[in-house]
């Protein structure tokens, strides 16, 4: 069974009042979803308290799907709405200590060099703060499209933008992100690394 035919039985499940139908929702996109929005905010709690909050206001507004994107496109797009909405409510100064605490630990890969990890991890953490220092409408692209691999379309379908201004706005944003790591780069160059 295609994973939209399947979605499509869970929301009429339940609609038909059996609430663990939404729970098997919840379970198949409750991580890629929290993925997507701890990029968004920067920060884990943030991240976990909109997810929740996301699934909340979908199992309250399940009627009104409308069947015409796939159930995680619009779960995405009120994920994405909520996390703006919060951005723009709450925006303190990024720490990279309190960042790195609030993302936790990199996997670890067993054959590098702790020189080699920790340099990889703070590759990984400075890519994370001009990824948040991006203006929002480019850092959503960038996160949608680079991080969770969406599509143009479904890019446009989740920010109820033209594929053309997804476009743009990803090729722009991709530029302000060159601009933010330059520096990263410039400094490992002439340090060595």
């Amino acid at each position: 069974m295609s994973a939209v035919n399947d979605d499509t039985q869970l929301i009429e499940q339940t609609l038909a009042g059996r609430s663990e139908a939404f729970g098997e929702l919840v379970r198949k996109y409750q991580d890629r979803l929290f993925n997507t929005v701890v990029h968004m905010t920067g920060n884990v709690e943030d991240a976990q308290d909109i997810v929740q909050d996301t699934f909340v206001k979908a199992f309250l507004k399940l009627e009104s799907f409308q069947h015409h994107a796939a159930f995680y496109t619009w779960l995405y797009r009120i994920a994405f709405n909520s996390a703006v909405s919060h951005c723009r409510t709450r925006r303190p100064a990024i720490s990279i200590d309190q960042s790195r605490e609030d993302a936790g630990a990199e996997p670890v890969d067993g054959g590098d060099c702790p020189e080699a990890t920790l340099l990889r991890r703070e590759r990984c953490q400075q890519v994370r703060c001009a990824i948040a220092r991006l203006k929002e409408e480019y850092r959503a692209v960038i996160v949608l499209r680079e991080i969770d691999g969406l599509s143009y379309e479904t890019i446009a379908d989740i920010l109820d933008l033209p594929v053309g201004t997804v476009r743009s706005r990803l090729y722009r944003g991709r530029l302000q992100l060159t601009e933010e790591l330059k520096e990263l780069f410039t400094a490992e160059e002439t340090s060595g690394y």
